[in-house]
């Protein structure tokens, strides 16, 4: 099944419904939608030259060319490529040229980037600006039939950085995506048709994922106009567009609930807050609840499986009553129901209620595997199962609490950062003799990376100089915010360096 037919489901029972929306202006709706996205794809297989399978990458900031792209793409049966539009252009060249994808479109503040990128990835041939004539030629024709697709082709190829540091390219199929929008329904919500999603976060990750049960059932997806996240903007359009879902970061929750403006949200303006990404402060989600009402809903999931790992319902945040509230508060709540969640030792056993250990996770909605890497899928799909990566523990009532995320990675702001990434950047200073990057507890952002560093003897180096060859290398949101210059790197035994140690120096 392709993942399209949501979209024409969608414009036969709310043909008359608002399906996008830009700021406070309606759009297009799902007719319209549906009908766009047919010409479109006759665009891409004629003009284009794509073929069933063929790659198209995407680089926009939040606008609502995103989800005609996306249902364009998915319509001609090819496979959608999202890309963070706060990545450096080399790494939107490594993910270009890994995908192999032919053709990008972006939006005009990252065109300049995205050409320079190009140049390192061969099999891309055309770039497509959402703001010019090119674009709007591309709503001019006839529509074509959609392209029918096996359940486990490959629909979203999303590049998620490994602990080495090199992005791998988390192959979603259609049915992957199918389930993942079944899942919604069974346990966060069944929104109803005329109600509204505000991406305030961005589209190419988890709020990009909500567009599937949003459109499906006949809500309006709306786009600030700014392009980003701004509190004053995202509550008018609350108010605009109520009855309104929305997927946030944690920081970003926690931004909305201390901004003077959370006073003006009217009654029914909001329905569901659903935040993940990283784990929220009980402190925090307490002043929350307190503010915006029962109406937040986590979820933990991976890229490789996306928004369904475990969940902590809406009911379950309203359990004031409950003996272990705040227990379950500050867990990631219970598996979902396509999934099955364990925790095991370093031999796969499962361990009992209480006890630390790897997460694991089966289901429909695990990936594939990694594009073109056999190898790093062999070591994260054993036996069917998803090897997390993260640590945590399920307490006897199956209550998910995350006690590390990968060991070393550092979640800011909802976004992932690997130090070995930032590492391998240091590193390519001559003046660095060794490095290691941890994070440190930070009030809004939830962490921020900071870097110890070993200089080579007699070599002279500053923070000024090493903050520039990051940004020189990988996205600004990654570069530390404080360089720690060390006589020496703690290790053990075995020459491992003992990030713990560096933390407690934090």
């Amino acid at each position: 099944m392709n993942i399209a037919h949501l979209l024409l489901g969608s414009s036969q029972e709310f043909c008359d419904h608002v399906a996008l929306a830009r700021g406070e202006a309606p759009h297009l709706g799902f007719r319209e939608l549906w009908r766009k996205v047919s010409v479109m794809s006759t665009h891409l297989r004629v003009h284009f030259g794509l073929q069933p399978g063929d790659r198209v990458a995407f680089a926009l900031s939040n606008c609502v060319e995103s989800i005609e792209v996306m249902y364009a793409i998915w319509h001609a049966g090819l496979c959608a490529v999202p890309m963070n539009a706060k990545l450096h252009a080399r790494e939107f060249a490594f993910i270009l040229a890994n995908s192999g994808a032919r053709l990008c479109f972006v939006t005009p503040d990252l065109a300049t980037t995205i050409a320079e990128a190009a140049r390192e990835a061969p099999d891309l041939k055309e770039i497509v600006d959402v703001s010019t004539r090119p674009y709007g030629f591309m709503a001019v024709g006839d529509p074509s039939p959609m392209a029918d697709r096996e359940s486990e082709d490959a629909a979203w190829l999303f590049y998620t950085s490994g602990t080495t540091g090199r992005p791998k390219g988390a192959t979603l199929t259609h049915r992957n995506l199918l389930v993942m929008t079944l899942n919604y329904y069974a346990d966060l919500d069944r929104p109803v048709a005329g109600g509204s999603m505000v991406h305030a976060a961005p589209i190419s990750h988890g709020s990009g994922l909500w567009n599937f049960p949003m459109l499906a059932r006949g809500v309006a997806q709306v786009f600030p106009e700014s392009g980003k996240y701004d509190v004053p903007e995202t509550v008018a359009l609350m108010n605009r567009w109520p009855d309104c879902s929305i997927f946030l970061a944690p920081t970003m929750v926690k931004r909305l609930v201390e901004h003077p403006d959370v006073g003006d949200l009217r009654p029914g303006a909001l329905r569901l807050v659903t935040y993940g990404g990283a784990p929220m402060y009980v402190s925090d989600l307490k002043r929350a609840l307190d503010t915006l009402g029962s109406v937040l809903c986590q979820l933990y999931g991976q890229g490789e499986s996306p928004m369904t790992i475990t969940h902590l319902s809406r009911e379950m945040h309203a359990l004031r009553d409950h003996p272990r509230w705040e227990a379950r508060l500050a867990s990631a709540g219970i598996a979902d129901s396509c999934v099955e969640v364990r925790v095991v030792d370093e031999q796969g056993q499962r361990l009992p209620a209480g006890e630390v250990g790897e997460i694991i996770a089966k289901g429909d909605t695990v990936m594939s595997g990694y594009w073109n890497d056999p190898g790093a899928t062999a070591r994260s799909l054993r036996d069917g199962w998803l090897w997390t990566g993260d640590v945590g523990s399920l307490d006897e009532d199956g209550f998910l609490t995350l006690k590390d995320r990968s060991k070393d990675m550092i979640i800011s702001g909802g976004s992932n950062i690997y130090p070995r990434e930032i590492e391998d950047v240091l590193n390519l200073h001559p003046a660095v003799a060794e490095c290691s990057v941890v994070g440190r507890p930070h009030p809004e952002w939830g962490e921020e990376v900071v870097a110890f560093v070993v200089t080579r003897p007699g070599a002279v180096l500053t923070s000024a100089e090493l903050d520039r060859l990051c940004l020189d290398n990988i996205a600004r949101f990654k570069r530390p915010k404080d360089y720690r210059f060390i006589d020496a790197l703690p290790k053990n035994n075995y020459g491992k360096i003992l990030k713990t140690e560096l933390r407690a120096l934090l």
